[in-house]
């Protein structure tokens, strides 16, 4: 089954304390979650990218099994995001923020996408978000959802409104702290999951993902790596190749979604490892599978 994404496709320029520097390197949340999908699944993209981005870029999410009708080109530039990360790389700062053509967009759905049975609404506009659910033909099987600290603060009308139509939420503990106005994540899950989702994915960086459901929680660790190179888009890489293999099996089960999350954490592992999307240009499933099998022998007890 395939899935459709919403959100942005940026350059990054990201400056690490033991890396160096990568400048104007391919970035967004949607580029992240659609690659990681696609080892599993299908994907159609939906997002806005200026007139100077690189045929080469086009081509590399192609590559991928991404349908490319719902991205638009506007005269002007791409998105363009700078940030330094600290010694301490779950902080970083934003050096630069440049909305460019995104500052306008306003996304529409081909006709060919508005029938998709999952749908991720990466950090956009919460408004904009719901728009996408309004285009849609038919109802999805499922329908996740992302958004920051600039939304929740900046249109948090708009994001409740939203909360009562997705099943999944997808979010760190920062951002479900200030959404519910609790300090403890799991009273902050629980008057989460009260405004509408099924399920809560908390993102914890190095400590790994907690998930709430009215009936359960569920505590998966990090792979843990010696070194992380670059944590940019660890958290859309998570979400798609979790949702990529949701799609993939048509499992909706609390069981299958476990298994996905784990999916999801080994997706994320790989993408820390280089700038950028690097290391997924050269990933293959196969790499996938091995260390998902290596994460499972580490909890298992």
């Amino acid at each position: 089954m395939s899935i459709l994404v919403v959100g942005s496709v940026a350059f990054d320029t990201i400056e690490t304390p033991h890396h160096g520097r990568a400048d104007e390197v391919l970035g967004g949340s949607a580029s992240y979650f659609a690659v990681a999908a696609s080892y599993f699944a299908p994907v159609k993209l939906v997002a806005v990218i200026g007139e100077d981005f690189p045929a080469k870029e086009k081509d590399f999410l192609a590559s991928r099994n991404i349908d490319l009708e719902g991205l638009s080109v506007s005269k002007g530039k791409t998105f363009r995001w700078t940030g330094r990360y600290h010694e301490d790389m779950n902080i970083r700062d934003t050096l630069d923020l440049q909305l460019n053509v995104f500052s306008t967009f306003s996304p529409v759905l081909p006709q060919s996408y508005r029938n998709s049975p999952f749908v991720f609404l990466a950090n956009i506009n919460p408004g904009l978000q719901d728009g996408v659910l309004d285009q849609m033909t038919t109802t999805p099987r499922l329908i996740a959802c992302d958004t920051i600290t600039h939304w929740i603060e900046g249109a948090r009308k708009e994001l409740e409104a939203l909360l009562k139509r997705v099943e999944m939420m997808v979010i760190n503990d920062e951002e479900a702290r200030m959404l519910s106005g609790e300090t403890n994540v799991v009273r902050a899950a629980r008057k989460i999951l009260g405004m509408g989702p099924k399920t809560l994915l908390v993102k914890r960086g190095e400590y790994g993902v907690l998930s709430f459901s009215p009936n359960s929680v569920f505590a998966v660790p990090a792979y843990p790596l010696e070194e992380v190179f670059d944590p940019t888009g660890a958290g859309d890489s998570f979400a798609g190749g979790m949702m990529g293999y949701l799609a993939a099996s048509g499992d909706l089960s609390e069981a299958n979604v476990r298994k996905g999350i784990v999916y999801g954490s080994v997706v994320a592992s790989f993408v820390v490892e280089d700038f950028s999307l690097n290391r997924l240009r050269t990933l293959t499933r196969d790499d996938i599978d091995r260390r998902y099998r290596q994460f499972v022998s580490l909890t298992e007890f």
